[in-house]
């Protein structure tokens, strides 16, 4: 059969949507109904017959096929006829209604992991040694939340690497920081000591 498709595939170009391909398994389809998908997407008329011939498929299993497609509301079969002729046809509506669906909430989605905010703040994949450093970090039983915080904390004063965020977490475990609430006791406490020092520094009698 794959043989049969990469025939198809260099006989003339193929219209594919990069979408379907990246997603079907969200819409869970088998790689087989995508591949019927895709024939029919470039093919206007609905021949059983010929489908079976240029995909080297028996007749049977592309109407189970095409019947499983029907059934996850992903193609829909209609009729029409002309000249007394009746002639069936499929509507892909619902299959791009899914497909935008679909893209929305890919938009929509948050990292799920402490390693998928690092790629998202980074812009890039994580090397395996950055992959090894945060998890021994996590070993070392710091949170999830602490690591957010101290990657936010990098990203805030520029900075965009591993060693810098370690040497944050480290200082605030010498600290006793866990927490978000924890780094706000930290900074008002700093903040109000340094005020107290303006004031005492002031020279009051020279102003």
């Amino acid at each position: 059969m794959t043989g049969k498709i990469i025939d198809i595939l260099k006989s003339g170009s193929l219209m594919v949507p990069k979408i379907l391909l990246t997603n079907y398994k969200k819409l869970k389809l088998t790689e087989k109904e995508v591949i019927i998908l895709i024939y029919l997407i470039n093919n206007n008329e609905f021949d059983p017959e010929k489908i079976s011939k240029d995909l080297s498929l028996d007749t049977k299993d592309i109407l189970t096929l095409i019947n499983d497609l029907t059934k996850k509301d992903i193609i829909k079969l209609n009729s029409v006829t002309n000249n007394n002729v009746c002639e069936e046809y499929i509507s892909f509506d619902e299959l791009y209604n899914k497909l935008a669906l679909t893209l929305m909430e890919n938009k929509e989605e948050k990292p799920t992991t402490v390693f998928d905010l690092f790629e998202k703040e980074f812009g890039r994949t994580l090397s395996p040694m950055e992959y090894e450093i945060i998890g021994g970090w996590i070993e070392d039983s710091f949170g999830e939340e602490i690591i957010t915080l101290a990657l936010k904390e990098a990203t805030y004063n520029g900075v965009s690497n591993l060693r810098y965020i370690d040497k944050i977490l480290y200082e605030w475990q010498k600290k006793g920081i866990k927490s978000k609430a924890d780094i706000d006791k930290q900074r008002n406490t700093a903040k109000n000591r340094r005020s107290k020092e303006e004031v005492f520094e002031y020279d009051w009698l020279n102003e």
